[in-house]
């Protein structure tokens, strides 16, 4: 069946940026002669030969030095066998993880584990409607797996190739080991099977989506139904029949078969998306978050670079980061992370540069509201002309009973010339549903993504990025049109330059298309605020808001991109780029990159605080870069592990004055009054930092996140851009009366809810922080923990905090159906402190993979860890190894050059073989 393609042109533009850049994806790597494209700088590395990216006669051969902390070192003569060795060590520690990666990209959920959580929980259980029925078919509308097989030929040579290598290494350890011998969490699991390349390639798809298209999978694209038409799926043995609108999901039957309720799955997904206007929920908050500086010759005590890598990510499921060094002699050699099932480092460095990422503000994506035909649901209006939306049927195969195959169904879905349609309503109750009234008009939602393409770059353009050895060569892949999808990039090398660029994929819009915006977002309260939410919401009846397709085939290019160069330090902390040096301030860029003269959040400031006065170690013992005021990479971890906090540094002394000030007084909670003074003893005790021996730090949090709410009104000093670092500031004048104190209530307010769950004020925080690890459990079963939890330091945004973690309330891995331990629920206004007696906060998010590193003499010394470990098997000896480190603060030194590794104490080598699959 032919079906209709809203897929965008593959970068045909770009191809003459190719062409004068030597850049891996930008030839076919044909013949096997050198072709110098030369390493001078401003040039790139050398073209590969063909024997460098295809394993000869298909003979796949990798070495694996595995270090302390289960890091693997992998070395192979091509870039497909150090893929091949890739795929392995990723399976052999994380082979669950991996396996239902693909499982969700393919759309198999439903297929494997049942319809998924209800979206009705009071409706009958028979035949529920689950959450993996709505992921599923949304998945298939996004056409992750046809897109890759479509395309994957297309791919350039390297990719094709460490594509390939990759399944080929996921594939030994699979067939070496056996089903049955598998972790517990998968073992004998009919959804781990072999896989192929494409796979592969159908989740780098999804990992492109994150910041975009899949945020509309838990509910938009499925809801998204013309007026008077179910979204439940049918059986597709009724397809064409007289029962064909007859479906287990969406039927009074006196079966007591579960009645489909749309409203209950509009109110699920909209759980994470902005409810009204007024609570401005922000789109760019995804999950995800991290730090990042990258420090010039100015600030260092060599004069050469630094970096500061800090993502904060989930702990569990498939935004884990995963350490290893790939290295192909002459080719490629970087020691870094990537995400779990992807082939190569995405943060991390090789003998002459470092680079970390960010979670960048700018969008992308475009929503669009069109004007539908009076007439027709199906068609809409642009420039004055219908245009018809397209239908295509979908099919998904859902596992109802455990003893019966899974049973097939289908559902029709619908595209603009955009995207998929989306359902409005769910998105944001402002907003329409199908066939609903916005801006005076019968209207209809869709999209259209920025990233929907980019997967195609994610192995070219991290490859070119690691082969870089100076600014010039780094930069080339971004010039080039290439996309980092949704991250900020930092940079330093050994030359001692430092770099900045948001290189991620933007949608360009004319000039003329942005007033017209602007005035739309004037006249239009739910456009406006939709947009300070993270969402441009466009006009889609007319063509002056379609992109302008340029050289990038719609997105903003790098000479438009917002970037800069210093020799003292480039910084990011997920505000936008427009303070990313406050002596450089960044400004005449799209309104799509984030906003810019706004107030940024306490982690950045905190951040540029310890920058702007490296001396000054703040309520900490920790001076940020030492008496000498010059960073070298180890004094940067320990800036990191001095778990400083920006608003106990601002507000702590403060507060405290108030509490002497009041004594016993009974505060006014708004809901009662007590005394605070037994809560004020805590803080007068509290050494103002977030380590595990720190007693008192966690009423501090649960005043802050009772005080948060009221920012900026409670201070006297107001926001002004030319000073973001340091204001909003200054609490307003206490109150002549203390128990009419806001600061005082909000103190108050906190100590209740640390009565209500027995938490003692006086506690460490190693004592109510910490890290519970889950042992393995299969999808639809109940977890357990495995060990006991471990103290953990670090502290949360609301207190202003830098070194970031955080509980998770999900009762899933991250991005998976695995089940994990988590809190049976959270009190409100307190950092989600768990609800249980004496449980308090259960980490399960935050800094991840992290290093310090600056470049000496003798090329890269970092210091890091992967906070969880390298592996999420129970049984593993590195699944809680780097945990134990990270409570200790007993980071580990980075190897890199070959002499360091193989003096390891904890070495194990071992050589894999294989012969390559055509796939």
């Amino acid at each position: 069946m032919k079906t209709f393609n809203w897929k965008r042109p593959l970068l045909a533009a770009s191809v003459s940026l190719c062409l004068t850049t030597g850049l891996i994806g930008c030839s076919s790597g044909g013949g096997d002669d050198d072709v110098d494209s030369g390493n001078d700088r401003g040039t790139g590395p050398a073209a590969l030969r063909a024997s460098q990216i295809n394993a000869p006669d298909g003979k796949l051969s990798a070495r694996i030095q595995t270090t302390t902390g289960g890091v693997p070192h992998i070395t192979a003569d091509n870039l497909q066998s150090v893929a091949f060795g890739s795929g392995y060590v990723q399976a052999r520690d994380n082979i669950c993880i991996i396996a239902d990666s693909i499982v969700r990209a393919r759309g198999e959920r439903a297929m494997y584990y049942g319809p998924g959580t209800p979206i009705n929980p009071d409706a009958p259980p028979r035949g529920q409607l689950g959450i993996n029925i709505v992921t599923d078919f949304s998945y298939k509308a996004l056409g992750l797996l046809e897109k890759a097989q479509d395309e994957f030929d297309e791919l350039s040579a390297p990719s094709q190739a460490m594509l390939r290598g990759f399944a080929a290494g996921y594939n030994k350890y699979f067939d070496e080991t056996g089903k049955a011998s598998l972790p517990a969490k998968c073992k004998n699991g009919d959804w781990v099977r072999p896989i192929t390349a494409t796979d592969v390639y159908a989740y780098y798809q999804l990992v492109a989506l994150y910041a975009s298209g899949d945020q509309f999978t838990g509910g938009p694209i499925f809801l998204a139904v013309p007026p008077n038409t179910s979204p439940a799926p049918v059986p597709a043995a009724r397809v064409g029949t007289a029962s064909q609108t007859s479906s287990p999901f969406a039927s009074a039957e006196p079966a007591a078969i579960n009645a489909f309720n749309a409203e209950s799955l509009a109110r699920f997904a909209r759980a994470a998306t902005p409810e009204s206007i007024g609570a401005k929920t922000d789109f760019n908050d995804r999950g995800m978050a991290s730090n990042g500086w990258g420090i010039g010759s100015e600030m260092t005590e060599n004069g050469k670079g630094a970096l500061l890598s800090n993502p904060h990510f989930p702990y569990t499921g498939n935004r884990r980061l995963y350490q290893m060094q790939i290295n192909v002699p002459g080719v490629y050699n970087v020691n870094g992370a990537g995400l779990i099932g992807v082939v190569v480092p995405l943060i991390g460095f090789n003998e002459n540069v470092a680079w970390t990422h960010t979670v960048s503000k700018a969008q992308h994506f475009t929503l669009y509201d069109l004007e539908l035909s009076p007439s027709d649901p199906l068609v809409y209006i642009k420039d004055g002309e219908p245009k018809q939306i397209e239908q295509r049927e979908l099919a998904i195969n859902v596992l109802l009973d455990p003893a019966q195959p899974p049973v097939p169904f289908t559902r029709t879905f619908y595209f603009s010339e955009y995207g998929p349609m989306l359902a409005g309503n769910v998105i944001n109750e402002n907003l329409p549903a199908w066939g609903g009234d916005f801006a005076g008009r019968e209207s209809a939602l869709t999209y259209r993504d920025a990233n929907t393409e980019t997967a195609r770059q994610v192995v070219d353009q991290w490859l070119n990025m690691g082969r870089a050895s100076n600014l010039a060569q780094f930069k080339k892949p971004f010039e080039a049109c290439g996309s980092v999808l949704w991250v900020n990039t930092m940079y330093a090398d050994d030359s001692g330059q430092a770099f900045y660029i948001d290189g991620t994929s933007v949608p360009q819009l004319s000039p003329g298309a942005l007033q017209a915006f602007q005035a739309r977002v004037n006249f239009n309260p739910v456009v406006a605020g939709l947009f300070d939410a993270g969402v441009t919401l466009l006009d889609g009846s007319r063509s002056l808001n379609d992109w302008i397709e340029g050289d990038c085939d719609g997105r903003v290019p790098y000479a438009n991109a917002p970037k800069l160069e210093r020799r003292d330090y480039v910084q990011n902390s997920n505000d936008s780029y427009w303070a990313t040096n406050p002596d450089a301030f960044l400004t005449g860029y799209s309104p799509l990159y984030g906003k810019t003269n706004s107030i940024l959040s306490p982690r950045t400031r905190m951040g540029l605080k310890m920058l702007e006065n490296p001396t000054d170690p703040g309520l900490s013992t920790v001076a940020p870069a030492g008496s000498d005021g010059k960073f070298t990479g180890e004094e940067i971890i320990n800036a990191l592990y001095s778990n400083r906090a920006y608003y106990a540094e601002t507000l702590l002394d403060e507060l405290l004055e108030r509490c002497r000030n009041a004594g016993d007084t009974a505060i006014n909670t708004g809901a009662g009054s007590r005394s605070v003074a037994q809560g004020c003893a805590a803080l007068a005790g509290w050494d103002g930092v977030y380590d595990v021996d720190s007693t008192g730090a966690h009423v501090f949090r649960v005043f802050m996140a009772n005080y948060n709410p009221t920012y900026p009104a409670q201070f006297s000093v107001d926001f002004d851009p030319a000073n973001p670092e340091t204001t909003p500031s200054t609490p307003n004048a206490a109150p002549s009366d203390p128990a009419q104190d806001p600061m005082l209530a909000s103190l108050a307010r906190g100590l209740n809810r640390l009565d209500q769950v027995d938490i003692a004020y006086d506690a460490r925080l190693g004592d109510v922080q910490r890290q519970q690890q889950t042992a393995g459990t299969p999808p639809n079963g109940m977890p357990e923990p495995s060990g006991s939890r471990i103290e953990w330091h670090g502290n949360q945004n609301l207190e202003g905090g830098f070194n970031i973690v955080l509980p998770s309330v999900s009762p899933v891995e991250d991005g998976t159906r695995y089940p994990r331990v988590a809190p049976a629920g959270t009190l409100d206004n307190t950092g989600d402190l768990s609800s249980t007696n004496n449980e308090g906060w259960l980490i399960a998010y935050g800094t991840s993979w992290h290093f310090g590193l600056s470049f000496g003499d003798n090329g890269p010394e970092g210091y890091g860890l992967v906070s969880y470990g390298q592996s999420d098997d129970a049984e593993s000896d590195h699944f809680d190894d780097q945990d134990q480190r990270y409570s200790n603060k007993n980071y580990r030194t980075l190897l890199y050059r070959q002499a360091d590794i193989d003096n390891d104490p904890n070495l194990e080598t071992e050589t894999i073989e294989a012969t390559a699959d055509a796939q």
